[in-house]
C-alpha cells in the first residue's frame, strides 16, 4: 500500500480482500441474527438442554432451582410494594395493570440467569422423553428435584416478606393477603383450568425464548408472556406459592388449607398446560421421526 496524490493505493488485493471477508461476515451475522431459527433447529436445542439438565447432577440441581425459588419471589416482592403504595390512589382497574407490570420481574431474574424454574421444566424436559432418549423415571425426579427447590426458595422469600412489613413501611400486610385473595377465591375446577392456561403461557415461553438469538429479544419475549399471566390473574405455582405462603404467615384470614387448596390445583394445572399443550403439540408438529438428539 503506497500513498499517491492524497490517496491511498493498494500494491495487491490481498488487504481489500480480507476487508471484504471482514465486512461479509458482520453482514452474515446480522442476517443470521435478524432470521428466526428453524423450528427444527429449535428442538433440536431444546433438546439438548433438557438433556443437560436429565445428566447434571441433583445437588446442582437443588442449588439452581433454590436460586430460582428465591429470584422469582422479587415478582411478589414488587406487586405488594406497588400495592401499597397506589391502592388508595389509583382506580382498581388502574392498580391491576401496575400489578401485571410487576410480575415479569421476577421471570426476567430466572430465565435470563438460567436458573432451574419449573413451570419451564413442565415443556422442557418432557421433551427428550418424547424422544425416548431421557426415561420417565429421570423425568419425575428432575420434575421433583425442581419443584422442592422451587418451593423452599419460595418459603424463604416469603418468610422475609412476613419480617418486611413490621420492619418497613414500604409493604402494608394487607398487600400480602389481597395478593392471595384473588388466588384462593376459586373452586378447584376454576384453578385447575387457570393453571393450565399459566403452564401453555410458560411452555410457549420456553419455546420461544429458545427461538430468540439475542438477550433483549429474550427479555421481551419473557414480559410479554409473563404480563398476560399476571393481567389475566391466572395461577403460577411458584409465584402463586410464595403470595399465598406470605400470606399465610401475616394474616389470619388465609391459613395452610388455603395454601394447600391452591398449590395442588395449579400445579396440576400447570402440568397439564405445559406437558398437552406445548410439549406434546409442538413435538408432534415437527415429528422428528428416527430422531435421536442429546443422547449422551
Amino acid at each position: 500500500m503506497i500513498f499517491e496524490g492524497g490517496m491511498l493505493r493498494f500494491k495487491n488485493g490481498k488487504l481489500m480482500t480480507n476487508l471484504y471477508r471482514m465486512e461479509k461476515r458482520q453482514t452474515d451475522l446480522k442476517e443470521a441474527l435478524n432470521k428466526p431459527k428453524p423450528i427444527d433447529e429449535i428442538l433440536t436445542e431444546q433438546i439438548d438442554m433438557a438433556m443437560h439438565e436429565h445428566n447434571r447432577s441433583k445437588q446442582d440441581l437443588f442449588l439452581s432451582a433454590i436460586s430460582a425459588g428465591l429470584d422469582i419471589g422479587f415478582s411478589v416482592f414488587l406487586m405488594a410494594v406497588i400495592y401499597t403504595l397506589f391502592h388508595d390512589v389509583v382506580h382498581p382497574s388502574v392498580l391491576h395493570v401496575l400489578l401485571a407490570c410487576a410480575y415479569p420481574l421476577g421471570f426476567v431474574f430466572v430465565v435470563v440467569g438460567k436458573s432451574e424454574l419449573f413451570t419451564e421444566h413442565t415443556t422442557l424436559a418432557v421433551i427428550p422423553v418424547l424422544n425416548k432418549i431421557a426415561s420417565f423415571k429421570s423425568l419425575m425426579i428432575l420434575w421433583g428435584i425442581i419443584y422442592s427447590g422451587n418451593l423452599l426458595g419460595g418459603y424463604v422469600f416469603s418468610g422475609i416478606l412476613a419480617v418486611l412489613p413490621s420492619a418497613f413501611e414500604v409493604i402494608d400486610s394487607r398487600a400480602l393477603a389481597e395478593l392471595s385473595l384473588k388466588l384462593i377465591n376459586f373452586p378447584w375446577h376454576i384453578i385447575l383450568l387457570s393453571g393450565i392456561l399459566a403452564g401453555w403461557l410458560m411452555g410457549l415461553l420456553s419455546w420461544l425464548v429458545t427461538s430468540a438469538q439475542e438477550t433483549i429479544s429474550r427479555i421481551l419475549i419473557i414480559v410479554l408472556i409473563t404480563s398476560v399471566i399476571g393481567i389475566g390473574g391466572l395461577h403460577h405455582s411458584i409465584v402463586g406459592s410464595i403470595e399465598v405462603f406470605a400470606a399465610v404467615l401475616t394474616s389470619n384470614a388465609v391459613n395452610l388449607t388455603d395454601y394447600a387448596h391452591v398449590q395442588i390445583w395449579s400445579t396440576l394445572g400447570n402440568i397439564i398446560g405445559g406437558v398437552v399443550f406445548v410439549a406434546l403439540v409442538k413435538f408432534s408438529h415437527v415429528n422428528p421421526r428416527n430422531r435421536r438428539i442429546g443422547k449422551g
